[in-house]
C-alpha cells in the first residue's frame, strides 16, 4: 500500500511517498502553494499517479500537545483534501520534524539556500517514516 506524507506549510507543501510495501519513505517534491483548488488538484493528480491509498498529514501541535490555530488550519486543509481525493487521511504529530530536518541538512553541510529548497520535503519524509515505523512495529 503506497502512502503519501505531507508537511503542509503556509507557503510550501513537502511531499513524500512510501515504497509500495509501506516500509520506507522517500522525498518527492515541494509544492509552492497558490490557490487552494490548484493545490488540491495537484495533490490529487499525484495520488492517482502513485496509486496512493492513504495520506498522512503532519499536525503541528503545540509543545504541550494541544491544538493551536496553525493545527486547526492544517486540519481544515486536510478535510478539504480528503473531500477532494476521497482518500483516508490520518494526522501525525510533527513537532520538531522541521527542526530535525534542518539539523540533518546542517550536519550534511548543505548551504542555507539549498536547505530552504529541500527542508519541507525532508520534513515530509520524517513525518511519513515515523508513521510507517509505528505501523510496522505493531
Amino acid at each position: 500500500m503506497r502512502i503519501m506524507g505531507l508537511d503542509v506549510g503556509e507557503k510550501r507543501i513537502g511531499i513524500a511517498f512510501s515504497d509500495p510495501m509501506g516500509w520506507t519513505a522517500q522525498g518527492h517534491s515541494v509544492l509552492t502553494r497558490s490557490k487552494l483548488e490548484r493545490d488540491l488538484e495537484l495533490l490529487f493528480n499525484l495520488c492517482k499517479e502513485f496509486t496512493v491509498e492513504k495520506i498522512i498529514v503532519g499536525l503541528p501541535l503545540n509543545m504541550n500537545g494541544t491544538i493551536g490555530p496553525k493545527a486547526k488550519e492544517i486540519q481544515e486543509f486536510a478535510r478539504q483534501l480528503e473531500e477532494h481525493t476521497k482518500l483516508p487521511i490520518e494526522f501525525w504529530d510533527e513537532r520538531l520534524t522541521t527542526k530535525s530536518a534542518e539539523r540533518i541538512l546542517i550536519e550534511a553541510d548543505v548551504s542555507r539556500k539549498k536547505r530552504k529548497q529541500v527542508i519541507d520535503k525532508l520534513a515530509a519524509v520524517n513525518i511519513l517514516q515515523a508513521y510507517l515505523n509505528s505501523i510496522t512495529s505493531n
